[in-house]
């Protein structure tokens, strides 16, 4: 397989497969394991480094106790789909059948794999806006897909909406969006939304979301784009537990949207991981059941956290720009000297003793140059690593 920022994860771990067809280890396994050799502070990895809510562990530990540890239903357990249905209510206004119309995921890569190998054939469009969480690609490689990307312009990574309309054709069968967006922490416009909308209805595609940030967003609420006008019928919507309540590792996601989305989703996840997670699945189901002073509390702490980080790297000479939410900050190394933002993040561990993660790991390599001098940095640390970071980057300026 040859296809541009294709991913495969072997025994070996994390690894690229080049142009010339060799495996090699991508930048996030390079940079992890030099963090490791040098003892970097690690801002490349996007997990928190605090454990979440007490309710949702002790909910855990009751359901291993009380015996919720084998297969769950293929669709998820009933506690957890109930939970994201009312939870869709009580945020969005959306009314969700939690029997037909919710499907539990091994995360929220498992749901976007299994989305778009159930709703696309080989030779169809995926667009995406670029950068791009990186398994994006993987998975269009995987399902011999063209992958068509918009790029995000501007210091607030927007896209243009006239290449916006250019890469959506006839020939497209998925507009897919990730909002809030990883890795520039921005967050799309109500007009693009809209106008999203409005060329999937134009040309007959499914709008895919990725909105597992949905409850991080710092100044202005989330608004999922299959509630406006139109949307919801031609939109699949994709989320998890990981991000908003700290347990990344427990890969608990789900997706909503029309009934014989789903259906068709459920066809290939069940040849995928077929189930999983089973005393995870009503501890998330507690966690989305929790008060809107703990969803407010989170968005605002991780607010406080970026605004810290944002601050060291700028004090440190970076230009900066500032997230609307998610785990990431981008921030331009050119004025530190880097034109080459791998060279950068190789050097920094050495100069700074903190390692992050070169933007153009998330870019094809043809459409690499606006940002061929940006890092992303992780600030879904504790304050103390944080506050150490910045101080340490500091000495950059000395």
């Amino acid at each position: 397989m040859t296809v541009h920022g294709a991913w495969e994860r072997t025994a070996r771990g994390a690894m690229l497969l080049g142009a010339d067809g060799e495996l090699r280890p991508t930048i996030f396994a390079e940079m992890s394991a030099l963090a490791a050799s040098t003892g970097a502070i690690n801002l490349g990895q996007g997990f928190p480094d605090e454990d979440g809510p007490p309710e949702v562990l002790e909910a855990a530990r009751q359901a291993i106790s009380d015996g919720i540890n084998q297969y769950p239903p293929g669709i998820g357990l009933p506690v957890l789909r109930n939970a994201i249905a009312a939870h869709q209510k009580r945020f969005y206004g959306l009314p969700v059948d939690a029997d037909h119309e919710v499907l539990v995921t091994a995360g929220a890569t498992e749901a976007l794999t299994a989305t778009i190998l159930a709703l696309t054939d080989d030779g169809d469009e995926l667009v995406t806006l670029e950068p791009f969480y990186d398994s994006y690609a993987a998975i269009a490689g995987l399902n011999r897909l063209k992958h068509v990307t918009v790029p995000l312009r501007g210091e607030h990574f927007q896209p243009d909406h006239d290449e916006l309309r250019a890469a959506v054709t006839d020939r497209t069968r998925i507009i897919l969006i990730n909002d809030p967006h990883n890795p520039t922490g921005s967050i799309l416009k109500r007009e693009t939304l809209e106008l999203i909308v409005e060329l999937a209805h134009q040309h007959d595609a499914i709008i895919v979301t990725d909105e597992v940030y949905e409850h991080l967003t710092f100044d202005e609420p989330h608004v999922p784009i299959t509630t406006l006008p139109a949307a919801w019928e031609r939109t699949v919507t994709i989320s998890s537990g990981g991000k908003t309540f700290n347990t990344t590792g427990w890969k608990i996601g789900w997706v909503t949207g029309p009934r014989d989305y789903v259906e068709a989703i459920l066809a290939v996840k069940q040849y995928l991981t077929f189930v999983n997670g089973a005393p995870f699945q009503p501890a998330i189901a507690v966690g989305l059941g929790l008060p809107d002073s703990y969803f407010a509390g989170a968005a605002a702490a991780l607010k406080a956290k970026s605004e810290l980080l944002s601050a060291g790297l700028e004090k440190a000479g970076f230009t900066v720009s500032r997230p609307q939410g998610g785990y990431f900050v981008i921030a331009d190394a050119a004025p530190l000297g880097f034109t080459d933002a791998e060279a950068a993040a190789r050097e920094l561990p050495h100069l700074a003793g903190v390692v992050a993660i070169p933007l153009t790991a998330f870019v094809r390599p043809e459409n690499r140059g606006p940002y061929a001098s940006k890092l992303r940095f992780a600030f879904c640390k504790r304050a103390d690593v944080l506050e150490r970071a910045a101080a340490q980057l500091a000495e950059l300026r000395r």
